[in-house]
């Protein structure tokens, strides 16, 4: 598999939300935000540009439909591909984290203090 560039912080958290199972569209906007501790709000417009994307890139793939009140879900699930770039993500950031953990000090703000702002995504 060649080297893929960075993930955005959305790509990841959609991701993310497949490690678990299946999810179809609203469950992918729900689980995002709740997983992202509110940080990544997806619109419908963006998830669903983002699905086809990441379904083209072959890291995830549909896995089911379902017709509920009359309206179509369709449900998608991580492929092996998918699985292994959010663990490289995932390890990436984590690399990231423990490199500034190791260097703070005393003085500097502590996690809890500084403002984390919601991140929209239109």
């Amino acid at each position: 598999m060649e080297a893929r560039p960075e993930m955005r912080e959305p790509t990841f958290y959609l991701l993310a939300t497949l490690l678990d199972g299946p999810l179809h569209g609203h469950g992918i906007i729900k689980r995002a935000r709740e997983i992202s501790d509110d940080r990544v709000r997806l619109a419908a417009g963006t998830l669903y540009a983002a699905l086809e994307r990441l379904t083209r890139e072959e890291l995830i793939a549909p896995a089911r439909e379902e017709t509920v009140n009359g309206r179509r879900r369709q449900y998608f699930e991580l492929t092996a591909a998918g699985t292994a770039a959010v663990n490289t993500e995932a390890d990436r950031m984590a690399k990231a984290a423990r490199l500034v953990i190791s260097r703070r000090t005393r003085s500097s703000v502590s996690p809890s203090s500084a403002p984390r702002p919601a991140m929209r995504y239109a």
